[in-house]
């Protein structure tokens, strides 16, 4: 990939608040110039396991052959609804980076505690990785994990689409999106 081509695209995918079953999630198809150019939606269930499966399907929907890069806000959302993004990078050939934005120790106690046995969830989870900690032009931090292309790839990637701030644009216009929509579905 070319990462100094101003037509590359990414699709960022960000969830909304959760509502009480299922959580809407908006992807949005921007250009490095910045330039919106498409949208998709989908939903997800709340504590369920069909984000990555959601995910996928937003891909397909879009039917676009010009994507270079899938954004996704996090890893795991909609209460520890956990993605797979290798399946995605593996099923769509497109490089996939998780984006976070705080410092923690992880999710890995909570989720042990609030689905205990749940052996599949807790491998998906501990086959997640480790996140890397980029700082951005802005001076701000975030935390990626990058499947499909390099952790500095990756890093470069988001300090292009970052403005201001710590959050890739194609995210941050998705998750304004994405709160819309649940909010009008409310």
């Amino acid at each position: 990939m070319h990462l100094q081509k101003k037509g590359l695209r990414a699709l960022g995918i960000a969830e909304s608040c959760c509502g009480r079953t299922r959580s809407i999630l908006v992807g949005v198809v921007m250009r490095k110039d910045l330039r919106i150019d498409g949208f998709v939606s989908g939903t997800v269930t709340l504590g369920g396991t069909d984000a990555t499966d959601t995910i996928l399907a937003m891909v397909q929907n879009l039917d676009r052959k010009d994507l270079n890069v899938i954004l996704l806000s996090g890893c795991v959302i909609a209460w520890f609804n956990v993605i797979d993004p290798e399946r995605i990078a593996a099923e769509t050939g497109l490089p996939v980076i998780c984006v976070t934005y705080e410092e923690s120790d992880g999710l890995l106690d909570d989720i042990c505690y609030h689905f205990p046995g749940d052996d599949a969830r807790i491998r998906a989870y501990r086959n997640l990785g480790e996140r890397e900690p980029v700082l951005l032009h802005t001076g701000q931090t975030l935390y990626l994990r990058s499947y499909g292309m390099s952790a500095a790839d990756a890093a470069q990637f988001c300090d292009d689409f970052t403005l201001d701030g710590k959050i890739p644009e194609p995210l941050r216009v998705a998750r304004l999106c994405a709160r819309q929509l649940f909010v009008s579905s409310d």
